[in-house]
């Protein structure tokens, strides 16, 4: 058996495949009984997971990283993506170190802290490699972002501290995939294109044999084989890493149980986070959840939901300029369900204080929910557990610097409940008619309690012929989803050779392929894959 083997899954683009493939690679990996571990040193997402360290403290890391550890088979662990990039704005974005937010990264200052983040993350490796028989790391952006390979260390540039040997993941739905994989290699300097041992192609449609001679043509020009070619497969659309990976429905809605669909319309933040959140509604059988931005479409929805967002005040600014804010305060005032997440539920409220996501002080909310909302400095991270007003159990996670700081006495809340290491039972969200709220992420992954909401919403939209499925499980829809990415790492890549770059690392006298690059003078820029302006990538 291996003892601290591994592997960095690079990608040409972000959204290239990167995270699937990694978590498909772990899971493969787990069914050979190998002791696995996923690892990300640095990702730019608002999608994020919370995990319970061994002290009871709640810290985040990247969903997708969460994802990999369910495929693995183990708990999440903060050390699985060390360093976690939140954008807030263009221009910046908030620093997640080993779970804790600790400062604000933007292009002006990135440098000056990169060293901190790079020793973090080469020490979080150096304890998992330590601690598993093998760890699949997965890369951000593209390894070929030549302005930032002198700070990079999350790419080559961790491939090269740890002695990783590297495939390359490709997404030829985009076109140009052959182009991109030469050029990547091709704009590697020397030492880093010997780690690159070679290539998988993802989100292949059509016939193998006419992919085969351009597949004998990239290896001929660049010595280094193709791994696999990964089938496109419509069910793996859970746990996406960026909403932007969605499209416009959610998945491929099954039909109804009863004789009536239910619409739920998402309207997509600019900072939209953990939009991950619907994915659960979307796995019920005669539900169409779609993400949108046109006002017009919100209109003919059963439901609207606000999801969360990285910047309440700035989001719901841009709900007012877009014509949206109208029509969700059109769809409440006809009685009709609406459903706030985290800082969705807090643009509902009377009155926004924030003094320190915005620094915008206090301004008027939507006004739905007789509720004030105040912006802590410190953020809340913590998993909870509760019950809703029907029994039912629900389990959720936070994540927010806002809390309710003032609210109707009267008012229902959605939820009793008592947060991981709390004492006493609390209030959680709000009702008030058919509008709903919460601060909890993820509550809507406890079956029995979405199907209870899913039965009020289809009342209060006079859909009487919507029936949710007795038995879905969204646990068991996740757990099929990673058995699929298994399947498909078994069936379409040489897992044998996989297994030898694992075991012996990157192949001995792989040939260079000019031009190479230089190292740029002037260090880490921002831009995609390491800046605060980056894309996390999947």
């Amino acid at each position: 058996m291996v003892s601290g083997g591994g592997l960095l899954v690079a990608g040409t683009t972000s959204d290239a495949g990167k995270s699937v493939l990694t978590a498909g690679i772990c899971r493969w990996l787990r069914r050979r009984g190998v002791k696995v571990a996923p690892f990300k040193a640095q990702n730019m997402s608002n999608n994020s997971a919370v995990v319970v360290d061994a002290d009871g403290r709640g810290g985040e890391i990247g969903r997708a990283q969460a994802m990999q550890a369910a495929a693995c088979g183990i708990a999440p662990d903060l050390r699985f993506n060390p360093v976690l990039l939140k954008p807030g704005s263009d221009l910046s974005s908030q620093v997640v170190l080993l779970g804790e937010a600790v400062d604000t990264v933007t292009a002006g200052n990135f440098r000056s802290l990169r060293p901190r983040l790079a020793e973090t993350a080469y020490a979080a490796l150096a304890e998992l490699r330590s601690a598993y028989d093998v760890v699949i790391c997965e890369g951000a952006g593209s390894p070929a972002e030549i302005n930032l390979r002198a700070g990079d260390y999350v790419n080559m540039g961790l491939a090269r501290t740890a002695g990783l040997p590297t495939i390359v993941v490709g997404d030829i739905d985009r076109g140009g995939v052959f182009a991109s994989m030469f050029g990547t290699l091709a704009l590697l300097d020397p030492a880093d294109q010997a780690l690159l041992a070679g290539f998988v192609i993802n989100k292949f449609r059509g016939d193998l044999g006419l992919l085969r001679p351009g597949l004998d043509m990239l290896r001929q020009v660049t010595g280094r084989p193709t791994y696999g070619v990964v089938p496109w497969d419509v069910d793996l659309w859970l746990d996406a890493e960026d909403s932007l990976a969605y499209g416009r429905v959610l998945g491929r809605p099954a039909a109804p149980h009863g004789t009536e669909w239910l619409d739920v319309a998402v309207v997509r933040l600019p900072r939209i986070s953990n939009a991950t959140d619907v994915e659960a509604l979307a796995s019920e059988p005669g539900v169409r959840v779609r993400l949108t931005v046109e006002p017009a479409e919100l209109a003919a929805a059963d439901l609207i939901v606000l999801p969360g967002t990285r910047s309440t005040v700035a989001d719901l600014t841009w709900l007012r300029e877009t014509g949206l804010a109208d029509a969700i305060l059109t769809h409440a005032a006809a009685g009709r369900p609406l459903l706030g997440i985290c800082g969705g539920f807090q643009m509902l409220a009377r009155v926004i204080d924030d003094p320190v996501e915005s620094r915008r002080g206090s301004v008027p909310g939507l006004g739905l929910l007789p509720v004030e909302i105040t912006f802590a400095a410190r953020k809340t991270v913590r998993q909870s557990v509760g019950t809703a007003a029907t029994g039912a159990p629900v389990r959720g996670y936070e994540i927010h610097h806002g809390y309710v700081s003032a609210a109707d006495p009267a008012l229902p809340a959605l939820f009793t409940g008592v947060p991981n290491g709390g004492a006493g039972e609390g209030r959680e969200g709000a009702v008030l008619g058919a509008v709903h709220g919460t601060h909890w992420h993820g509550a809507f992954e406890s079956d029995e309690f979405r199907r209870g909401f899913l039965t009020d919403v289809a009342r209060l939209a006079g859909r009487h012929g919507f029936r949710p499925a007795p038995a879905t499980s969204f646990a068991a829809a996740r757990e099929r989803s990673l058995d699929l990415l298994g399947d498909l790492v078994e069936e379409h890549l040489d897992t044998d050779a996989l297994w030898q770059l694992i075991e012996s690392g990157p192949p001995a006298g792989l040939p260079f392929v000019p031009p190479g690059a230089p190292r740029p003078a002037g260090g880490v820029v921002a831009g995609t894959g390491q800046g605060p302006r980056t894309g996390g990538g999947q």
